[in-house]
């Protein structure tokens, strides 16, 4: 049974009364995600293909909604890729699904999975392949009955649905081969596990070794093929019972046999996307509990956004914003589910965001799986026009096993430009080494800096242009004293300060905690960080850093 830590008891409350419908300070590493939906063409198409005109709609829906996903900074794309036990890409081992062409098995034409990873990345986003695991569909349908008749040992039947059979060691391998095709055909930055656990109505006992088998089959030939793609999967919003809170009878680890947690620990999962369609304390305490238990890896709470539809649950706006703002305030990144009801700006929640992630922000570093940074670019060239900065700079050396460097874009009013605030951030996974950038007239020109970054999100040191313009003196750095154990928060900003924050030297938060003149940091691993306070309405000042060394 997982616990809550004292600490973080206290300040749940503190956390819900200070974040109530205020944008806080913008995070330069945050995952910001939308699930994508093709089954039925719910998110997208929604008209079938049958000719070439057909494509271009299809293509021109997408790259609109692709669009607008950027507008707001969204950064990764969930696109429904395995739908059940068929396809949106041409496979060589299941069928294509009908919500492209509006005939299961045929073809509509061209490679939609294809076609949206180049225009994700052109807009500087991440796509990965979401992969329906073992539901197949309707026991009739055309993908299950295809399944069935080459691979019956591998599909059981549960009342009219289809599933692939978990205690089944070839499911593993079946699912696997999906996996790697999709690996290695295609230039996915990850791979999304979706229904990996048992159905809720399978009879008999459920094993939980049985769905980490299929996890770890998968994970080890996906980092097989290549190393740098994201892992991961939506598991129940809730793990596990708490200490004060009851799951209610529906958590991933008993009732469903999903050690998602476990998967974490052990380096099968790079990222986890509970779904926390939930609202209070159904939401908060277990949303805390995942991040506590996160092993260092990413966690992104899947937001019920499609609650806000009066045809759903009709939640106010507010509850969502809460839940935006009380998971950025604890280190977690946030995932809609799902596309149309962001688009459609249900209840304003489309204008909200445009607020809310006013700013680019990274996806975190892999840096469990390589934490090397690349060189950084050794020139950077600056042409000014009357209305634009023609921005283009070097190569620079990759010194990780990935395919090849992207680049990331600061800009700022003051040099030299500080990489470290994500106000500065303008433009993120650059393919090329050029870049223009818009420029309104009677505006302060601006100078630039630009890094390199591998496809594990590493980022290097920055290459800044020469400006005749003086430096601005570098304030020195205060190095806050302790024993390993014990922290003394300094004094200067106690009165007014509501929480403080514990973050890397990358600006990820790894601790968040009430204001007292005392704090523990024993569980922190040995390293370099930074204090920060924290006001009203996310307002931040860095109070120094300080180094964890204990005697061995």
């Amino acid at each position: 049974m997982q616990k809550l830590t004292h600490n973080v008891k206290r300040h749940i409350l503190s956390l819900l009364i200070l974040c109530s419908l205020t944008t806080l300070a913008q995070p330069k590493y945050e995952v910001r995600a939308v699930w994508l939906t093709t089954i039925g063409g719910i998110d997208w198409p929604s008209r079938y293909a049958h000719d070439g005109m057909g494509i271009e709609r299809q293509k021109q829906e997408l790259t609109n909604m692709l669009d607008r996903l950027q507008a707001i900074n969204i950064n990764t794309v969930l696109l429904q890729t395995r739908v059940r036990a068929t396809t949106i890409y041409p496979s060589d081992l299941e069928p294509w699904d009908g919500c492209l062409s509006g005939r299961p098995g045929q073809s509509p034409g061209y490679d939609a999975l294809q076609f949206a990873i180049d225009e994700c990345h052109r807009r500087g986003m991440e796509l990965h392949a979401w992969i329906v695991t073992i539901p197949i569909g309707k026991w009739n349908s055309y993908g299950c009955q295809q399944l069935r008749r080459r691979y019956p040992s591998l599909v059981k039947r549960i009342g009219e649905e289809g599933y692939m059979n978990p205690e089944s060691y070839q499911t593993a391998d079946y699912l696997a081969r999906i996996c790697a095709e999709v690996t290695s055909r295609y230039d996915v930055d990850g791979i999304h596990l979706d229904y990996i656990r048992y159905p809720e109505t399978w009879r008999g006992s459920k094993r939980s070794d049985n769905i980490t088998h299929i996890v770890e089959t998968v994970s080890h030939e996906v980092k097989r093929l290549k190393p740098w793609i994201k892992m991961s999967c939506s598991p129940i919003g809730k793990y596990d019972d708490l200490s004060r809170y009851s799951s209610r009878g529906w958590n991933a680890r008993r009732q469903v046999a999903q050690d998602a947690q476990g998967w974490l620990r052990e380096g099968l999962m790079d990222q986890l996307y509970p779904m926390m369609y939930f609202q209070g304390n159904n939401f908060y305490p277990f949303a805390i509990d995942w991040q506590e238990q996160s092993s260092g890896r990413m966690v992104i709470s899947g937001l019920g956004t499609y609650m806000l539809h009066p045809r759903e649950r009709n939640w106010p706006l507010a509850e969502v914003q809460r839940q935006l703002n009380v998971t950025r305030q604890i280190g977690v990144g946030h995932c809609h589910f799902r596309a149309k009801f962001l688009l459609d700006n249900v209840k304003g929640i489309y204008d909200y965001m445009t607020l809310f992630d006013r700013h680019p922000s990274l996806i975190p570093p892999m840096t469990w799986a390589q934490s090397i940074a690349p060189d950084a670019p050794t020139t950077l060239s600056v042409e000014r026009t009357a209305k634009s900065d023609q921005l283009a700079w070097s190569g620079a050396n990759d010194r990780s096993d990935g395919p090849y460097l992207l680049y990331n874009v600061y800009a700022s009013t003051e040099t030299p430009v500080d990489i470290s605030n994500a106000e500065n951030l303008i433009a993120t996974r650059c393919a090329f080494n050029h870049l223009s950038i818009h420029r309104q007239a009677g505006r302060p020109p601006l100078y630039y800096a630009v890094t390199a970054m591998d496809r594990y999100g590493n980022e290097s040191m920055p290459v800044r242009e020469v400006s005749d313009k003086p430096v601005m003196a570098v304030v020195p750095m205060l190095l806050i004293q302790n024993n390993g154990e014990t922290l003394n928060v300094p004094d200067s900003h106690q009165l007014d300060a509501r929480l403080l924050t514990i973050s890397d030297m990358q600006g990820r938060v790894v601790h968040t905690l009430v204001n007292q003149p005392i704090i523990h940091i024993s569980s922190l691993p040995e390293g370099m960080y930074q204090l920060r306070a924290m006001y009203k309405k996310g307002k931040t000042h860095r109070l120094g850093c300080f180094i964890i060394k204990r005697k061995q």
